[in-house]
């Protein structure tokens, strides 16, 4: 079953999800950054250029012909998901497709309306029984 791990009070979103894809690519593991749509990708992979210039983050998305092989998956689309390692859930909503995933990331900001919707979130998955870890950034 899915292991579901909440970061609260996150301040800088952008930052822990390169933590997190770091320490994926150390334990050797695999990572899917479902996006909101295209521009959050093309965001995502500057970001990953301009932030990491001493590290290499291999990075592409669903479709790309060596996705199979590339440990970080971007994408915005559920039609292109070459693995199910880790997840990190950038949408309002929970993902469709989570359950096929080992372990799924959810990280919420300080904004109310982002703590909101990380509740309802936090509220579907504990009501069908999946494990849920929670940790306080603000701490």
């Amino acid at each position: 079953m899915t292991r579901v791990d909440f970061f609260f009070n996150v301040v800088d979103k952008d930052e822990k999800i390169l933590s997190i894809a770091e320490n994926v690519l150390q334990r050797k593991r695999k990572l899917m950054v479902f996006a909101s749509d295209h521009e959050a990708v093309k965001r995502l992979e500057s970001l990953i250029w301009t932030k990491q210039p001493l590290s290499f983050l291999p990075n592409c998305t669903g479709d790309h012909p060596l996705a199979n092989l590339t440990p970080i998956i971007l994408d915005w689309r559920i039609d292109y998901l070459p693995h199910d390692d880790v997840l990190i859930n950038l949408h309002s909503q929970h993902p469709p497709f989570f359950s096929r995933f080992k372990r799924l990331v959810e990280i919420v900001g300080k904004e109310q309306e982002d703590k909101f919707q990380a509740r309802e979130r936090f509220r579907f998955y504990r009501d069908r029984g999946y494990e849920i870890r929670t940790f306080d950034e603000a701490i």
